[in-house]
Formats: C-alpha cells, structure tokens, sequence
C-alpha cells in the first residue's frame, strides 16, 4: 500500500464526511455545507491518498509565520497505526515553517496519541464554545 500525500487539495464534502465519520471525529457530518465552507475557509490542508481513496487528512487555519490553529485531524479507521497521522502533522509542521507554533484543540479520546507524536500539553489557552 503506497500512501501518497498532498498539499493544498480540497477533497470534496461527502469524502471528508466519509472519513470523518468512519474516523469517528466529531464533526458536523449531517450539514455537507458547513463542511465544504470549513474547507474553503481553510489555507492549509494536507491530505493522504490510498489511489483514489481519501484515508486521511488536516485542515489548518495559519499566517504561517508565527500560528497554526491544526482544527482537524482524521485517519480512516482501517488504515491507523500506520504512522498517517504523525506524518500529516509533520507535513504540517514542515509547510508552516520553523518560526510558527503549532496549536490543536484535542478530543478526549485522542489526549495520549498526540504526547507520542511530540506535542506538548498546555493549560494556557481559553475558548469561547460555540453555540451551535
């Protein structure tokens, strides 16, 4: 299996709801244009390709020069622990460049997989929830 990985492409609304659901990130997949439009407004997306096939993907709001907000992560469930993840955030990492921190909001199931990988743990951040 040749997983092949690409910058800059916008799979479409119903692959990436694909992947998110099987991934089981929690996402609103029931609204296919709340999903596109978080993709259009999104300048950073690297993704990973089984052929045809979207097996995994990152979506990234950054200046890159000095933050990247990493909003999403997704790996398809049958091809995890092949190292996809690690290396969408490490081509993530690589296109922002040295000088910009790189920041992710963690769902609860995921809060051991991302110290493996190198990202520090920080209780110096605040949020307002959305609403909807």
């Amino acid at each position: 299996m040749d997983i092949v990985y690409k910058l800059g492409i916008r799979p479409s609304a119903d692959e990436i709801i694909e992947l998110y659901e099987d991934s089981g990130l929690p996402r609103p997949t029931g609204q296919k244009e709340r999903i596109a439009m978080m993709y259009a407004n999104s300048n950073l997306i690297v993704s990973a390709w089984d052929g045809e096939k979207l097996v995994g993907i990152s979506r990234s709001l950054t200046d890159s020069c000095w933050c990247c907000y990493l909003a999403d992560l997704a790996v398809n469930s049958a091809y995890k622990k092949m190292g996809i993840g690690k290396k969408l955030i490490e081509l993530t990492k690589e296109a922002i460049g040295p000088e910009s921190m790189l920041l992710l909001l963690s769902v609860p199931t995921a809060m051991e997989y991302y110290p493996k990988l190198g990202l520090k743990k920080v209780d110096c951040a605040f949020m307002i929830n959305r609403e909807k």
